[in-house]
């Protein structure tokens, strides 16, 4: 567990590397899943879905939708830092919202909703009692509204 504030998830940060950069000289679309799935993996740590217990349920995290906004671009060896927040659970799943910033600048969003699944039979099955509180912890209280882009769709 990390040492962040109750009921605030802490931030994943990294920088840009050489090999994240594309023929137009900024970081590549693919890089700003890689960075959302670091930043996920880090929210599953928080919560309790770590390798300990991965390893001892057989039971994990499956992102099943995403969507991710590219608002502005990054360089080489820019830091970036994600913030990301819980919007919505279930018994079953897990509703995030991360925002990918560089410096002050919001540069790209996700938004996912991931299945707790068992990996031997495939099926989405129920969080642990444990698990479950921890995620309620994290959840917005009354007031606190999703962050205005998450719910959209796909438009032209």
């Amino acid at each position: 567990m990390s040492s962040a504030a109750p009921g605030v998830l802490p931030a994943y940060r990294c920088r840009v590397q050489p090999e994240w950069i594309d023929y137009n000289g900024h970081m590549s679309e693919a890089f700003y899943v890689l960075v959302f799935g670091y930043a996920t993996d880090q929210v599953m740590e928080q919560i309790g879905l770590d390798e300990e217990y991965r390893r001892s349920t057989g039971r994990s995290l499956y992102t099943v939708e995403a969507h991710i906004r590219y608002l502005a671009e990054t360089d080489l060896d820019a830091e970036l830092t994600v913030t990301s927040r819980i919007v919505a659970a279930g018994p079953k799943k897990l509703h995030l919202a991360h925002e990918m910033r560089s410096g002050e600048t919001l540069i790209s969003t996700e938004e996912l909703l991931a299945l707790h699944v068992d990996q031997q039979s495939g099926r989405s099955t129920g969080f642990d009692p444990s698990v479950m509180d921890t995620i309620t912890s994290f959840l917005p209280g009354p007031g606190e509204p999703a962050p205005e882009w998450t719910g959209r769709t796909v438009s032209s």
